[in-house]
């Protein structure tokens, strides 16, 4: 039986926001097809009418998260009032905790510092649109790398911490840091 294309769509579509929860919460590398398929309640063999490879996947996984980060924290209405409610939203105990429903970079990132030259370059070419519309914001490209570097190191390290206590003094040394840093900027 030949499925509609809207039915393949919907099912690609859930297949990439299933599989960047589980890729988020438990990494993309020791997850198979098999359970990334079962997830949505499809067989394993039903995979590859979607996508030729687990790599493709993974570039389209990282695509769809990207783009959507981009959407959150791009430019547009709000510009510095924005973004320092978006840091603050970044940088809060609930990101941390809640890897699956977060940015995939802190909790991808090494899977994408291991991965071929192809998808590195997929990966750098979304990172480095949303440097530039922060650096666009701030009129300081510079800054722009360095808040992108210190969120995406402040939660990495916040989750490798065991105490929410020490957790959230991580979190907000980095968002007091940028706060100043944005305000000093700003005069």
């Amino acid at each position: 039986m030949r499925y509609s294309a809207e039915h393949k769509a919907a099912t690609r579509e859930k297949l990439l926001a299933s599989s960047g929860a589980i890729a988020k919460q438990g990494g993309f590398a020791t997850t198979g097809v098999d359970a990334l398929m079962k997830a949505i309640g499809l067989s394993g063999a039903a995979f590859y009418s979607h996508f030729d490879s687990k790599d493709a996947l993974f570039v389209a996984l990282l695509e769809r998260e990207l783009s959507n980060s981009l959407a959150r924290l791009g430019s547009g209405d709000g510009g510095r009032d924005k973004l320092k409610r978006c840091l603050a939203a970044y940088l809060s105990l609930a990101h941390v905790e809640q890897a699956q429903q977060g940015c995939a970079l802190p909790a991808l990132g090494a899977e994408i510092a291991r991965a071929d030259l192809a998808v590195r370059q997929r990966a750098e070419d979304w990172i480095v649109q949303l440097q530039q519309a922060w650096a666009e914001i701030l009129e300081d490209p510079q800054l722009a790398w360095a808040i992108l570097a210190q969120c995406l190191g402040a939660v990495l390290l916040a989750r490798m911490l065991a105490s929410s206590e020490t957790r959230q003094q991580v979190l907000n040394a980095s968002l007091n840091l940028l706060e100043q840093n944005l305000s000093a900027q700003g005069q």
